[in-house]
């Protein structure tokens, strides 16, 4: 499951709008999602990354930066094992 693409997009919280705008010629905007390019983006996301698969993390997955990887202890599970990761994500 691949993180980097930017698929996956975190929610700012209503009361953080205001701190992530910018100004152009056009007039005053701020973001709904949070942009990749912020200086904490990386970290919250890998905390939610974590908070998100907790049960799952050593076991039958792994959580990386940009990447998640599904590993189950026997190779029949592996389907269940994605459909459940899969679950989580939707």
């Amino acid at each position: 499951m691949d993180a980097y693409s930017g698929y996956n997009q975190i929610l700012v919280h209503k009361d953080d709008k205001a701190k992530t705008s910018f100004i152009i010629e056009r007039g005053t905007y701020y973001y709904k999602v949070m942009p990749f390019g912020l200086k904490n983006t990386g970290g919250t996301y890998q905390r939610l990354v974590n908070k998100i698969f907790k049960e799952q993390i050593g076991k039958i997955l792994e959580a990386y930066m940009d990447d998640m990887l599904v590993k189950p202890p026997k190779r029949a599970d592996h389907i269940k094992n994605l459909a459940g990761a899969f679950n989580l994500l939707s």
